[in-house]
């Protein structure tokens, strides 16, 4: 099967790259198109895509298509795209704020339309994404943009509906987190500990206490009330973090990336 990445910046290079080690195994072939030449080279030559010379010929030549490109790009060049979407591919969207069915609207009602929402960590192949479909994409094709997602991170169905809750709980969330880890580098700072050193610490702390939560049968709360034992150190860091509407805050910040979404699909 022919893939063809229109765009290949940030999101869409390292989709590339990370699937790339995979494609030839899978009995996938590569193509790639970006405006830029000096980044299109550079993500060619690291993820074994093929350049093409043009958006059209990225189009005409790939049976899926995963859209890359900015979601203001998109919009303005939607009409252009359409000219050369013909029966039969696939498109992938990764653009935030754009509903499958604006695609429909310009690509046609029988379009197969597949929309995801990855997040910057499928640079390292650990990102979590999010799939959705419409109606049109069949089960061998959806598996195809699985397969895909899951050769940079985990990936998993949810409805069209749940992307903007998504966006705020994966999408923007690593945001949060190098927060909280900066937080704590500079606390750990303060108290004599090399500031790269301490970073260290507790992101190891982080990718190990995530791990747990995955794959351990127990619940959160359950982990958390493990470690906070009376008269123990953790619990004394839990009640000022409780106190001070810690997990309140988390909250809030994930209902804005949602609310933003929702705006940003509306066209605001």
């Amino acid at each position: 099967m022919k893939i063809g990445f229109l765009g290949t910046g940030n999101m869409g290079g390292a989709i590339m790259r990370g699937y790339g080690k995979d494609a030839e195994k899978n009995g996938d072939k590569l193509l790639a198109y970006n405006r830029t030449r000096e980044k299109l080279e550079a993500a060619c030559a690291e993820s074994g895509a093929e350049p093409v010379n043009s958006m059209k010929e990225l189009i005409e030549g790939s049976d899926i298509v995963v859209l890359a490109m900015e979601p203001k790009t998109i919009r303005s060049m939607i009409d252009e795209i359409a000219a050369d979407f013909s029966a039969g591919k696939l498109l992938v969207s990764v653009a935030a704020g754009i509903a499958i069915g604006f695609f429909e609207e310009h690509l046609g009602e029988d379009a197969m339309i597949v929309r995801v929402m990855p997040n910057m960590a499928v640079k390292i192949g650990e990102g979590m994404t999010s799939v959705s479909r419409n109606t049109k994409v069949t089960d061998r094709s959806f598996t195809k943009v699985l397969q895909i997602f899951e050769g940079v991170g985990r990936a998993e169905e949810v409805d069209e509906d749940m992307i903007d809750t998504v966006i705020g709980v994966s999408g923007s969330s690593p945001a949060y987190t190098y927060m909280y880890l900066d937080a704590l580098a500079r606390a750990a700072e303060k108290n004599g500990m090399e500031y790269d050193q301490a970073l260290r610490f507790a992101a190891q702390a982080v990718i190990g206490a995530a791990k747990f939560a995955l794959t351990s049968d127990e619940s959160l709360d359950d982990l958390r009330k493990a470690m906070c034992t009376e008269g123990g150190t953790t619990i004394e860091a839990y009640k000022v973090l409780a106190a001070n509407g810690f997990a309140a805050d988390a909250a809030e910040g994930f209902q804005a990336a949602v609310d933003r979404s929702r705006e940003m699909t509306k066209g605001k």
